[in-house]
């Protein structure tokens, strides 16, 4: 069975410092549908978005961000726990640093649990330990993460999905002619050199982080696909019937033509 990791941001599972239940139920849905097909991996954000509604401090301070991401992991894992258990899918929560990425011994363990709860058919929920941690041993968004996770568990995909339909080849927001990437096996020159600027306020990533975790995994040797989750069905028609509607697949140099003919046949 493939397996795939699938990357949630803020903007998607938060709407106005709360759980945005109707997405985050039409997400449990279609991961209890990939799940008939694929091993599944689930890397979540929207635990400081949810804290805020709890305790509202100032995000931009450490101590702030730290204590409001205490305050919204289990808002963000029991609403998780509630949904999936509709479908009777067991779940677990793993918070990692960049260290755990940086040690054989603590990236060993990970992996080793990881494979464990996939074994016996747990989902593991992944967020970045915001709590315990220094900035220095945080990515900073989860984009990064849920690369570097993509890559340690030996995922054949990395799902991204956000608020926006793929990657353009120019700002779909302020020009009406902007083009979507369906394949690509390089990036534009300089783009990972941009700003970081997430719609949301309590996002940490945009479309340059989104690119740089594209960059990671196509270094790598392996896929990633960027969609909409606001609206899943691309994502499920490609991973589900093969059909590349809209979204941007993100494949290694060289395999362009393979990936044209994996979006008539799914991965």
């Amino acid at each position: 069975m493939e397996r795939i990791v699938i990357k949630v941001g803020t903007a998607v599972i938060t709407e106005h410092n709360v759980i945005a239940k109707e997405r985050m139920m039409n997400l449990v849905y279609l991961i209890a549908k990939l799940r008939s097909k694929y091993e599944v991996v689930l890397v979540s954000s929207g635990a400081v978005g949810a804290g805020y509604s709890a305790l509202k401090l100032d995000k931009s301070k450490q101590i702030g961000k730290k204590a409001i991401a205490a305050a919204g992991q289990p808002i963000l894992m029991s609403s998780y726990k509630r949904m999936f258990d509709i479908f009777d899918i067991d779940t677990a929560q793993i918070l990692l640093t960049e260290d755990d990425f940086d040690s054989r011994k603590r990236t060993k363990m990970f992996q080793e649990i990881i494979n464990a709860h996939l074994a016996n058919d747990i989902l593991p929920i992944v967020n970045e330990n915001d709590i315990s941690s220094t900035p220095e041993q945080l990515f900073g968004d989860n984009d990064q993460l849920s690369a570097n996770v993509a890559h340690a568990v030996d995922a054949d995909m990395l799902v991204i999905l956000s608020d926006i339909n793929g990657y353009f080849d120019k700002d779909p927001s302020k020009y009406h002619d902007a083009k979507p990437y369906k394949v690509l096996d390089e990036l534009p020159e300089g783009v990972l050199e941009a700003q970081a600027t997430p719609n949301d306020p309590f996002a940490t990533g945009g479309i340059v982080t989104k690119l740089k975790a594209a960059d990671f995994m196509m270094k790598r040797g392996r896929q990633m696909f960027l969609a909409n989750g606001f609206d899943l069905s691309a994502t499920e028609s490609y991973l589900m019937e093969g059909k590349h509607t809209l979204g941007t697949l993100f494949t290694p140099k060289g395999s362009v033509k393979k990936a044209t003919k994996t979006e008539k046949g799914g991965l």
